[in-house]
Parts: structure tokens; sequence; C-alpha cells
């Protein structure tokens, strides 16, 4: 009998890393898929993407208002407080075997606690990760210990969800989603996708992605350094996309918007969707900004990626990312270091530390075996490390296994 298997999605970003494999999962006789659909996916301001779902053919189960308004902390906590309310609703009336979530972001965090509640297994992509600039930090290691089956996307981040106590059998080390999109993706031509940006892609471009780093608060300050340092390059073209949802996402995007009106060289798009996305890392000279792509997309292209700030710190990245403050030298410098021959020639074969871009039929099979192909309780024990600590200095600095 086949199980019955809700996908979430609140994002663009998530979306384009869901959608191959809700269509590999739809395929399977082993699950029926409901897509469920919340957050900005139903927002004007972030473009209304659900539609985008939709163009893909991939039926929407159910759409489940919860953004308020405004992008301010209460709103967000607000916004929770709906999504908490939605999703209590919707567990009821749906009954699913499974929930699978992907990412950190706080919409996904209330999905998980009205799971949790109603006693639905949680599958977790992407847990073990760091990033310790944004609040998803923590965000990331509370759907972790909510969660039942885990699938990370490098052996680092499984072996730290196991620190958190999960039990090794049912953590798994899949790779980024992200890599096989980057690799396997049909990619537009450079003529049809300049066609669709409105920009003339024979000069040189990057591309930028600049998200508000909520645990610092000031996105206005840091987007203004990020558009400062843009202003220095005339010579190259810009495509800029909006940033999300966060607290401070509303401000970013106004200031996004009004320097790509008031520059030739630069358009700015609400939302490119994955195909045109990855057909811009494709074609682009470099990447900019502090979305994660940088890290995980950006390799797979082996073109530079200037990270910005600290909403990545602590994740793994390749030699291809150059790190800096968010100060408008410093992005200035960087630019010109990852536009050097010399740089370019170092990463021609640069490695990517999350994966060889066979995703997805891991994680199907996983899924396969570990939800559809067993019985599943949801009490867990807490896994304990059989470690040694030695306190050194004050601190906890050692210890085996």
């Amino acid at each position: 009998m086949s199980k019955k298997l809700t996908v979430l999605t609140a994002t663009r970003a998530e979306y384009g890393l869901l959608k191959n494999l809700i269509l590999a999962l739809e395929k399977t006789e082993e699950f029926v898929v409901e897509v469920v659909v919340t957050g900005a996916h139903l927002s004007a301001g972030q473009g209304y993407t659900y539609r985008e779902i939709e163009r893909d053919g991939i039926h929407i189960a159910k759409k489940i208002e919860i953004l308020m308004d405004a992008d301010s902390p209460s709103a967000v906590s607000k916004s929770m407080g709906l999504a908490l309310i939605g999703f209590a609703e919707y567990f009821e009336e749906s009954s699913p075997d499974a929930l699978l979530v992907l990412g950190d972001r706080y919409e996904t965090l209330a999905v998980c606690c009205a799971a949790m509640n109603a006693r639905i297994p949680i599958i977790h992509l992407y847990g073990g990760d760091t990033t310790e600039g944004a609040v998803d930090e923590a965000i990331r290691h509370s759907i972790t210990k909510m969660s039942y089956l885990h699938l990370t996307s490098t052996e680092e981040y499984r072996h730290r969800v196991i620190q958190l106590g999960e039990d090794p059998s049912r953590v798994f080390c899949v790779g980024a989603i992200g890599v096989e999109n980057a690799i396997k993706e049909e990619k537009l031509s450079k003529e049809e996708l300049a066609e669709m940006v409105g920009l003339d892609l024979t000069v040189p471009f990057g591309v930028v992605t600049f998200h508000p780093v909520t645990l610092e608060g000031n996105a206005e300050e840091q987007c203004g350094e990020v558009l400062a340092a843009i202003a220095q390059f005339p010579q190259y073209q810009f495509i800029i996309t909006g940033a999300n949802a966060d607290s401070g996402g509303t401000q970013i995007n106004r200031l996004l918007s009004e320097f790509a009106a008031a520059h030739d060289n630069v358009v700015y798009h609400v939302s490119l969707g994955m195909k045109k996305y990855l057909s811009a890392l494709k074609y682009a000279s470099f990447l900019l900004g502090n979305s994660s792509s940088g890290l995980v997309e950006g390799p797979a292209f082996h073109i530079p990626s200037v990270n910005i700030g600290n909403r990545q710190k602590g994740r793994i990245r390749a030699l291809s990312v150059i790190d800096c403050p968010a100060e408008q030298k410093a992005i200035s410098d960087a630019m010109r270091q990852a536009m050097t021959p010399r740089f370019r020639k170092s990463i021609e074969f640069v490695r990517n530390p999350y994966g060889d871009g066979n995703s997805i039929e891991r994680i199907v099979e996983i899924l396969k075996e570990q939800i559809a192909g067993s019985d599943i309780d949801i009490r867990k024990s807490f896994y304990n490390l059989p470690f040694s600590i030695l306190e050194e200095n004050g601190r906890f600095s050692k210890y085996t296994r």
C-alpha cells in the first residue's frame, strides 16, 4: 500500500531544489505525494512563485496563507502562529504518513511543530549545516531534533546531526540537490536568457543575490555597501535577484529595485526561477552576495563566488569562494580578485564539497527503505557519542570516539 507523503514548500529557492525530487517521487509506486504550498510562494511581493510550480505540471494539494503584510520580527512571529494553526488543520484533515521538509526557515519550524504534535514523522533535508550569521542556525538544529529521518549534504554535516543525539541508522549523507540541478537541469541559451532578463549578455556579467543577515539587523546598511561596490564596476552587467521574505527583505528589495532603475547595466528580478537562475550562473563571470548558491551551485559551474558577510559563516566552502566583510572596499577588492586570470585558472577543476550530482536517486531509495518499507516508531532515544572529554584552559576541547 502506498504511503501518503506531504512535501512542504514555502520559497522559490527551496522549491527549485525540491522540484525534481517531487517529480521522481511521483513516479514511484511506494508514495502518493501531496505538495503543500505556503509562505512567500503566495505573496505578490515575492512574485506569486506558486505559479512556477503549476507551470511545472506539479499538482498543488493545498495552499495555506501565512504571510503578514510586513516582515518585521513581530510579523515573522505572527506568520509562524498562522502556520501552526493552518497546518494543524491540514494535518488533521489529510493525515499524511510522513512530512518532507527542506532547510531551516521559520515557516518550516512552525510546520514541523504542528507535524510533531500530530505524531507525523518528519524527513529533514539538510540538517547539520551551520550558518552562524542567521537565525536559521537555531531553527535548523531545532528541526533536526523534531525529525525522524535525516538527509545531509556532506559527511561532516551527517556527523553533526549524530552529535545532536540522532541515531546514525537514520542519518544519511546524500549530497546537495543543488549540485545535481546545476549539472543536469536543461539550461537556456545565452540569447534566450538575455531576452528573458532584458540585458545584453555579450558583455561579462555577474549574478547578485543578497539576503538579510537576520542576527545582525542592519540589512539596509549592508545592502548599501554591496550596491556601492557594484557601482565601481560599470564595465560589467549585473543580474540582481530579490531577497527572501526574512525580516528586512522588503527594505533590501526596495534598494535593489531603485538601484537597477538608475543603472543601465543592472536589471532586477524579484525571482528568476530555477531554470533562468541556473542558466544565468552557466554564463556568468562571477556570483556575488550571501546566498547559499554561492557555496553550493557556484562551484558546479567553476565560477568565482564572492561571499559577503556572516550569513554563510560556518558552512563548508570550495576554493572558488572568496569571503569578505560587508564593506564596499572589501567587496570591490574581492570582485577584482575573482576576475583575475590567475584566480579563474585556479578554479577550473575545483572540487565541489557538496556532492557528485546524484542526490535524488539516493534520496528516493532511502525513502523507499526507511519510510515505505519499514515500521516507523517516532519515539527516539538520545544517541550518546562514546567520547571522553578533557577540560583544557576552561574549555571542553578534545574528544575521542
